[in-house]
């Protein structure tokens, strides 16, 4: 066995029982990585009997042990560390523990404030501007000299201005302010915003909590001594002992989406497909039940986000999933107006929602108007900066990117390599004061495999491409003294559009067919005369060579050699023996082209049926997707591989790539003297103009992709494995790649730089650095005099960052610039939403 795959193997092995043993058993909390703002909170609560002693030291001890090595305490040094690490320093100020910590903490404050608030005033997170100023004056509260510059006393006044026009403006709790002003009860104790018992009282939660939020509640129970509030806070430090999550309880459906959502961008789907279809038919149950229930849910947003995520996953995995299960919201102008007002602060939601437009079937209309908001609400805040400078600056530039290229134009394989260099940073979901993060393993974890596995595709890429190099060679297709030579465009788009297994012969199959097809359609186009080309015919009706010489002769030595080698590997696996049948496939290909280029030369006008009727055989992908599907399991019938009888789903593979084709080839092919489908209507419509063909073509083409997708992710046909169906979803994305915005397949190197990236280039992530190092606690003396201090060895946590995607973003203080994507074992997971 080749040691990368073994290691793979053992990966995967140990992934199944950290991730998912958990997640059978109920232990999903493990996986909420802490927050050091929402623990620090909960460090400062007095013991209700002795009241010199913290009710929860194990709190207490989780901020000793769990400060950062450049002084601050929370996942990255941006604004969002600036709050936490006051919070922190005023619990074990309040304590008399951990001076060192507190002397690093206060010197991280001052080296870095100004710098992160610096030029990002006129950008501040609603929740920022609230709970900045607070632990401001909870740290000199309890004696701590910030020691702060007239220039920061003067931001920091600013600031505090904002929370008092937020106080001024806003209700304690508001239908569509979400999280409302009293989930952050903590900070109100130095405002003239005293919130009353009878308040707190009347918005706590059953459980106990005040909406969830651990730090909210602490101050609660501070505030009340309600016996629920303790149980709630007594039964999250249980449920989570190393360090509180900032909510309480979290939605487990999302946590388990968001798993699945994770696997899926990495590229590790294939590893664990029980796992996912398990998780995926137990929420769907879920949703199939909810579906005649009332939802009475206040806050609306994080089911939007849920709703989304859940939508996409369904209909990627087949399920039978209403449009309505997310777009519920567009039926309520309140929550419309809500998102528009509010589209800046709520765009990770936003991006959440385009996303599952991606599978819109033809008539969904409630689909299609749920597109059309979120991308204009996304295209309205490209520009603005509220993210940037929270803990994903990169967000607002795959936004960008995901409305100019769609993900139906994106091959997988790159896809993977995007997310495995974006680290955690994905479409995260805004918290109380930061974003969720959801931290899966803490060895080596779900990101060494997935590099492992992208390094290890490509040295397989590596080796088949020379081996089909050289195939190339070996027949000469590479020196035909015409037409394109596309063997690396051709390898490179199969081998990057697909997942198929390390060791599938699809890819070469469909490779070799694909620069064969090549070939022989510039043959006919560009050098055949029509005596040949009629000649070449009769050779492939009678499969035999008799006769031929040159170009044509080497077109059909390849061909033959291609279909008999094709045909044999079947039967060496068992499978049916269809050689007669895939040549039935090429005599009808290349008879298409000798329809073509008889119409070119005598100057006949096919119509515009007659012409898609050809023009959909001749693109040829049929022939590729039938042909190398006899190669799964199960194989496709030998019934289905015969001309004339193609089922919808290819029928429409072959429509929709010879649209794509026509709309970017106009020019050349008018130039040529070619037929064209944009070309023709534009002469049986004399009234209408160019660009009006071309609108009329892309119409009709956007349907044909609807009915396309609706026929490749309904299970509505099984005499169909999915992977059949899938091969026509990749064939389609490489024409939709090829032809998304220009004819790229025709160029000589606009595709070398993700040619570069999918094969050759290992991702941009240094694994080595984010290996974490163990931190041996120990006990808090159980003595009431707790003036303790700097007691504690501590192992320091060094995390180091990697080149991230290559991409425009806001700069990070420059001194932590190796830090930005810190954690290699966490991936994204959304929670509620919060502004």
């Amino acid at each position: 066995m080749d040691p990368s795959l073994a290691s793979i193997q053992v990966l995967v092995t140990k992934l199944k029982s950290e991730i998912f043993s958990k997640q059978k058993s109920g232990h999903l909390y493990s996986f909420l990585p802490p927050s050091a703002y929402d623990t620090a909170w909960l460090a400062m609560i007095p013991h209700p009997q002795e009241h010199n002693t913290p009710l929860f030291k194990g709190c207490l001890e989780w901020l000793l042990h769990n400060q950062k090595e450049e002084g601050y305490w929370g996942d990255l040094p941006t604004i969002d560390a600036l709050p936490a690490t006051l919070a922190c320093i005023a619990a074990l100020q309040k304590w008399g523990f951990g001076d060192e910590n507190i002397e690093r903490g206060l010197k991280f404050i001052h080296e870095n404030m100004e710098e992160m608030l610096h030029g990002n005033l006129d950008h501040l997170p609603r929740s920022f501007s609230i709970v900045f100023p607070a632990t401001i004056e909870l740290a000199e509260s309890l004696g701590l000299e910030l020691k702060l510059s007239d220039h920061m006393n003067s931001t920091v006044s600013y600031i505090a201005n904002i929370r008092q026009q937020i106080l001024g403006t806003e209700e304690m709790v508001d239908k569509w302010q979400y999280p409302p002003l009293l989930v952050y009860l903590e900070a109100f104790q130095f405002t003239k915003h005293n919130v009353d018992q009878q308040t707190i009282m009347k918005h706590l939660s059953e459980d106990g909590s005040l909406f969830q939020s651990p730090s909210a509640t602490a101050q609660a129970y501070i505030s009340t001594r309600n016996h629920k509030c303790l149980e709630y806070l007594m039964s999250l430090v249980h449920k989570c002992p190393n360090g509180v999550p900032q909510k309480y309880p979290m939605d487990e459906e999302l946590v388990e989406l968001s798993m699945v959502d994770q696997l899926q961008k990495l590229g590790l789907s294939e590893y664990f497909i029980e796992e996912i279809e398990n998780i995926l038919k137990k929420v769907y149950r879920s949703y199939m039940e909810q579906e005649s229930q009332q939802d009475n849910l206040k806050f609306k947003a994080d089911k939007i986000y849920k709703d989304s995520l859940a939508f996409r996953l369904f209909r990627l995995h087949g399920y039978n999933i209403s449009p309505r299960t997310f777009c519920w919201f567009l039926y309520d102008d309140e929550i419309l107006n809500h998102l528009e007002n509010n589209c800046g602060q709520l765009r990770s939601l936003l991006y959440c929602v385009y996303r599952a437009t991606d599978l819109m079937f033809l008539g969904e209309n409630e689909v299609e108007k749920a597109r059309s908001f979120s991308k204009k609400m996304l295209q309205k805040v490209s520009t603005k900066m509220e993210d940037n400078i929270i803990i994903f600056p990169n967000l607002s530039k795959v936004i960008e990117e995901e409305l100019s290229i769609p993900w139906i134009a994106r091959l997988d394989h790159l896809d993977h390599r995007m997310w495995i260099e974006q680290s955690k940073e994905g479409p995260l979901w805004r918290g109380k004061a930061s974003y969720y993060t959801l931290s899966c393993v803490h060895s080596t974890g779900l990101m060494q495999l997935a590099v492992e596995n992208y390094t290890f595709r490509q040295s397989i890429y590596q080796n088949e491409l020379k081996e089909l190099k050289r195939w190339s060679k070996k027949w000469g297709l590479t020196e035909m003294g015409f037409g394109r030579e596309k063997t690396l465009y051709c390898y490179f788009a199969i081998a990057a559009s697909t997942s198929l297994p390390h060791d599938s012969i699809i890819r070469m199959l469909v490779a070799k067919s694909a620069i064969v097809i090549t070939v022989a359609d510039d043959f006919f186009d560009m050098r055949g005369t029509l005596e040949e080309l009629h000649v070449l015919i009769d050779a492939i009706y009678r499969w035999d060579s008799n006769g031929l010489n040159g170009p044509s002769k080497a077109i059909f030595d390849v061909l033959d050699d291609l279909v008999t080698d094709t045909t044999k590997e079947l039967v060496l696996q068992g499978k049916i023996d269809v050689t007669e049948d895939f040549r039935d496939l090429w005599r009808e290909t290349f008879n298409s082209w000798l329809t073509e280029t008889t119409w070119g030369k005598s100057g006949y006008m096919p119509s515009m049926d007659e012409y898609l009727e050809t023009g959909m055989i001749s693109i040829a992908t049929h022939i590729l997707v039938l042909t190398s599907s006899c190669f799964l399991n199960p194989c496709l019938p030998k019934s289905k591989v015969k001309p004339q009888k193609y089922e919808n789903v290819t029928q429409l593979l072959m429509a929709t790539a010879r649209l794509l084709n026509d709309i970017q080839s106009y020019k050349k092919e008018q130039e040529e003297g070619k037929m064209n489908l944009v070309l023709l209507h534009f002469k049986e419509n004399p009234n209408a103009s160019l660009d009006d063909s071309i609108a009329e073509v892309q119409r009709f083409l956007e349907r044909k992709r609807q009915e396309l997708l609706a026929n490749i992710f309904k299970d509505d046909n099984g005499d169909f494995p999915s992977q059949w169906k899938y091969l026509h979803l990749s064939c389609f994305k490489v024409f939709q790649m090829l032809f998304n915005s220009d004819n790229l397949y025709d160029t000589d190197d606009e595709l070398q730089y993700d040619i570069e990236r999918a094969i050759y280039i290992p991702p941009q992530y240094e694994l080595s650095h984010y290996l974490k190092n163990q931190t041996t606690y120990l006990p808090l003396s159980e003595k009431r005099n707790l003036n303790i201090s700097a007691r504690y060895a501590q192992t320091q946590v060094r995390l180091n960052g990697h080149s991230r995607m290559n991409i425009s973003v806001h700069p990070l203080p420059k001194k932590y610039l190796r830090n930005a994507s810190y954690n290699l074992f966490n991936y994204t997971f959304s929670s509620l939403c919060q502004i």
